[in-house]
């Protein structure tokens, strides 16, 4: 199964965020992503879950953007939420909260702690 796949089983609203996300996460990321443990990852490393870097994960009524090493990231904004080990996530529940400049620097920084 594929990133495409994953997203094409969603249901709306749902579908509309993965979709927005799976774009954003691909043009900020040098890799394309792939599907480790279930869900999409995007990571730096020669295989899929080797140095990752974000993920989302859709569950019943939102959908989880992470970024592994987010907890380092600086968030003035507020709106990463600490979660396992050094992880930082962010619940959607519509395309709307997606803030296209303020994910993309996340990405950035996330991707620069793995430099």
């Amino acid at each position: 199964m594929t990133v495409n796949d994953y997203t094409a089983k969603l249901d709306q609203p749902l579908r509309e965020i993965a979709e927005k996300l799976g774009d954003l996460i691909g043009a900020a990321m040098p890799q394309p992503g792939a599907l480790y443990h279930g869900h999409p990852v995007w990571s730096l490393g020669p295989a899929p879950g080797k140095t990752p870097v974000a993920f989302f994960k859709a569950y019943s009524k939102y959908v989880t953007f992470g970024l592994w090493r987010g907890q380092e990231i600086a968030d003035p904004s507020g709106r990463l939420e600490p979660a396992n080990r050094q992880m930082a996530v962010v619940k959607l529940h519509g395309v709307d909260e997606i803030d296209v400049e303020l994910f993309t620097a996340w990405l950035k920084a996330a991707t620069e702690l793995e430099g």
